[in-house]
C-alpha cells in the first residue's frame, strides 16, 4: 500500500517522490521491486529502468538505467522528438516515432532542414547542447552507435565526438546527473508523466570507500533536488546499511519520503505461501497445504525464521525427500530428517 501511494502520487500529481524498501537478504526486496516495476512498465506515459546494483557511483547507475531502456527505446524517443518538431515546423503531421521514421526514409522530410531546429529546441529544453546532439544522432546510421556509447557514459574517442560536434564526455557522476536530468526533461517535453528508477542491492554502497560512498549519495541527492517533478526512485536496501546512511548522511536520507520494512513471514503467511506454490502444479484437485502438516509448517517457519528464500528452499528439499521415500504426507519428523 505504501509503495502504491508513492507511485500513485507521482503519476497523479507529477511531483517527485522516493521510497526505500528494507529487508534482510531473502525477504523479498528484489521481488517487490521487480513486481512494482512490472505493474508500472505497462503504462505508456512513463519510462521505467531497473538497476541491479549501484556499482561504483552514480555514473554506473545512469549507465545501467540507459542499458535497461535499451538502444531501440532511446532511438524511438529520438524519433518521437523529431516527430514533435516536424509537426510544428513542416506541413506533415507524424503521429509517432514510426511515422516520423517513414517520412525520413521516404525523403519527404529532409534531415538537413529539420535537425538544426531540433537541436536548438532540445538544447532549450535540456540546457545540455551535447546531449541534444547525441539524441538527434541516434537516428543517423553512421553515428547512432557512437551516440549510444556517449549517452550510456561508455566513453568514445575525440574523433567520434567531433563527428557529432559533441565537445564533452560523460565520464563522471556530475555529468551523468546532468545527462539523466536532460533525458527526463526531454521525456516531460514529449508528454510523459515521468521516469521510474528501481535501484536494487543499494546496500552495496557500503562497500565503497567513504569518499566514493559520499560522492554517490551526494549525486543522487543532487538528482532529486534538480528534479522536483517527474522522478520516482525506489531503492532496495539491507536495513543495517540504511540505518547507517540515515545516521551519517542526513542530507540524502531526508530526500527519501518513506521507508517500507518487509517483515519475516508468520506461520499463517507460510501456510498461504506453501499453498499458493502447490496450487500452481496440483493435478489431483486437492487444495490446502497438503501434503504438509501444520507441525511441519511450524518447524519450517522456526528453522527459516520467516525468511521467504529459505522457506522455499527448505520446502523444495523436503518435497524431494518425501518423493524419494514415497511418503504420503510431510510430517515434522521428515523435516527434521532433511535438516539433519
Amino acid at each position: 500500500q505504501e509503495i502504491s501511494d508513492t507511485v500513485s502520487t507521482m503519476l497523479s500529481t507529477g511531483k517527485s517522490k522516493h521510497l526505500v524498501i528494507t529487508a534482510k537478504y531473502g525477504n523479498g526486496k528484489s521481488h517487490t521491486l521487480k513486481y512494482t516495476r512490472s505493474l508500472v512498465r505497462d503504462r505508456d506515459d512513463v519510462i521505467v529502468g531497473y538497476v541491479a546494483q549501484p556499482g561504483e557511483g552514480f555514473r554506473d547507475i545512469y549507465h545501467e538505467f540507459l542499458y535497461d531502456l535499451g538502444f531501440d527505446r532511446v532511438q524511438e524517443i529520438a524519433y518521437e522528438y523529431l516527430a514533435q518538431v516536424a509537426r510544428h515546423t513542416t506541413d506533415y503531421d507524424p503521429t509517432d516515432a514510426r511515422a516520423m521514421e517513414r517520412l525520413i526514409d521516404n525523403g519527404e522530410v529532409l534531415l538537413s532542414e529539420l535537425v538544426p531546429t531540433a537541436i536548438q529546441q532540445l538544447n532549450d529544453v535540456t540546457k545540455f547542447a551535447d546531449f541534444a546532439r547525441a539524441i538527434v544522432h541516434m537516428i543517423y546510421e553512421d553515428t547512432n552507435l557512437y551516440a549510444w556509447q556517449w549517452l550510456t557514459a561508455e566513453g568514445i574517442r575525440y574523433e567520434q565526438r567531433k563527428e557529432m560536434e559533441i565537445h564533452s564526455a560523460l565520464d563522471d557522476d556530475t555529468t551523468s546527473v546532468r545527462a539523466f536530468t536532460a533525458l527526463k526533461n526531454l521525456l516531460l517535453e514529449l508528454g510523459y508523466t515521468g521516469v521510474f528508477v528501481f535501484v536494487d542491492e543499494f546496500e552495496s554502497v557500503a562497500r565503497l570507500s567513504p569518499k566514493d560512498e559520499q560522492a554517490t549519495l551526494n549525486s543522487i541527492r543532487h538528482l532529486m533536488d534538480q528534479n522536483s517533478h517527474g522522478l520516482c526512485m525506489l531503492f532496495g536496501c539491507a536495513p543495517e546499511v540504511w540505518q547507517d546512511v540515515m545516521s551519517e548522511y542526513h542530507a540524502f536520507s531526508e530526500r527519501i519520503g518513506q521507508e517500507v520494512a518487509l517483515r519475516p513471514l508468520t506461520v499463517d503467511d507460510v501456510g498461504e505461501l506453501v499453498e499458493a506454490y502447490l496450487d500452481i502444479v496440483r493435478t489431483n484437485g486437492k487444495t490446502g497445504k497438503e501434503p504438509f502438516t501444520e507441525e511441519s509448517i511450524e518447524l519450517i517457519l522456526q528453522r527459516s525464521q520467516g525468511n521467504i528464500r529459505q522457506i522455499l528452499s527448505l520446502c523444495s528439499r523436503v518435497l524431494d525427500q518425501a518423493v524419494d521415500e514415497k511418503e504420503a504426507g510431510i510430517e515434522a519428523d521428515l523435516v527434521k530428517q532433511v535438516l539433519e
